[in-house]
């Protein structure tokens, strides 16, 4: 074999497969829509050169000791980037919507239906023969629905690692399109009457009770459903830091710094996991399609919600704001603000709509500790 020879078949051009070639591609595509289109950035360009890297011949980056599949062990497998990334979001959010209108905690509650309601029917397919999911990769698929990117990291970590890529890709694509996805929703299920309902304007809340909160939410929940309390222990502590005024530099560092850092590694180490034997498969499909059918099941579960207290309360609700449950902060808040201010130029809806955008983010973290408490006791 003379020098040439061995250089080409030493090369990744000779050795790469026609999976590795489509998953290149979809790298490339996935930059693509965080950089041209804004589409989710901070993720989607760190996932889509991931998987680049993950998708090269002869790179051992994303396997044994490479970097990234030593990130992926050390940060999504035992759940820890996940957890500082919500700890870094619970600093960044303002609870004084949803104590100031307590009532859309159950529009956020609401939005989770999706979730359980997906969960039900990738189970029934499968039951049927159309599909074939386990409970614990139904469970995981099923929580893309909270559109909640970490907290469905988290769950596929915990329950379905292998479809962790596909998992994630979804769910971030899914957050990303918010503006697109759910405004026909929103429309279908409103009349023009509605879309115009003007709220009233929100009370003041006490410096008092944006500390209690966190702490009150964090025991109520963690002593009723333990599993929960990861997710929701480090949002919560994350907003303690940022409502109590004594460690403003821990708070600075965890909103801005820290969760950057762990960001561009859960990023990197996601797109480890999109290597061609494991995402072009039939299962990603399905996942895509789920996803999907759990985001709209969400969305339009909160405006029926919304309708309905609107009916059984003297107080006004808008039910766009119903939208706003799934836990895309705040884009899901900034639609229903959008399409409040085409019926009506004076109807400014977005912090009633951070109220249920901000429940949706306790919700999500919520039907996370059940899917794992309940799925997680299948092999």
């Amino acid at each position: 074999m003379d020098i040439v020879e061995l250089i080409w078949q030493g090369s990744g051009l000779y050795q790469i497969s026609w999976g590795q070639v489509v998953m290149l591609v979809v790298g490339c595509l996935l930059l693509y829509l965080g950089i041209a289109k804004k589409f989710e950035p901070l993720l989607l360009v760190t996932i889509g050169f991931g998987g680049i890297l993950s998708n090269i011949p002869g790179v051992d980056i994303a396997t044994g000791q490479g970097l990234l599949n030593m990130a992926y062990e050390v940060g999504i497998k035992t759940g820890a980037f996940p957890l500082i990334i919500f700890m870094g979001v619970g600093a960044m959010t303002d609870f004084g919507p949803l104590l100031a209108n307590p009532k859309t905690l159950f529009l956020g509650a609401a939005a989770q239906f999706g979730i359980f309601a997906t969960l039900l029917g990738a189970l029934g397919m499968s039951s049927l023969g159309w599909m074939d999911f386990s409970v614990r990769e139904a469970a995981a698929i099923a929580i893309i629905g909270g559109a909640d990117g970490p907290t469905a990291i988290y769950v596929a970590g915990q329950l379905a690692p292998h479809l962790l890529g596909a998992i994630a890709v979804a769910a971030y694509s899914y957050m990303a399109l918010v503006p697109l996805i759910q405004p026909p929703i929103m429309r279908l299920l409103t009349t023009e009457k509605e879309r115009a309902i003007v709220m009233v304007q929100l009370r003041e809340v006490s410096k008092v009770e944006r500390i209690l909160f966190p702490l009150l939410l964090l025991l109520l929940v963690a002593l009723l459903l333990p599993s929960a309390a990861p997710l929701l222990g480090m949002f919560c502590f994350g907003n303690l830091m940022r409502e109590c005024g004594v460690v403003d530099r821990l708070s600075e560092t965890t909103q801005n710094a820290l969760i950057n850092i762990v960001t561009i590694f859960l990023g990197l180490a996601v797109g480890s996991k999109l290597q061609a034997d494991q995402f072009l498969a039939p299962s990603t499909l399905g996942i895509l399609v789920l996803g999907m059918v759990a985001f709209a099941i969400g969305t339009a579960s909160g405006i029926l919600m919304a309708k309905l207290m609107n009916k059984l309360s003297s107080t006004p609700v808008n039910p766009l704001i119903g939208a706003a449950g799934v836990s895309a902060v705040p884009m899901a808040a900034r639609v229903a603000n959008k399409l409040g201010l085409e019926s009506n130029p004076h109807n400014f809806l977005l912090m009633h709509a951070m109220g249920p955008n901000v429940a949706g983010v306790i919700g999500s973290a919520v039907a996370a500790g059940v899917m794992i408490l309940f799925a997680g006791a299948y092999p």
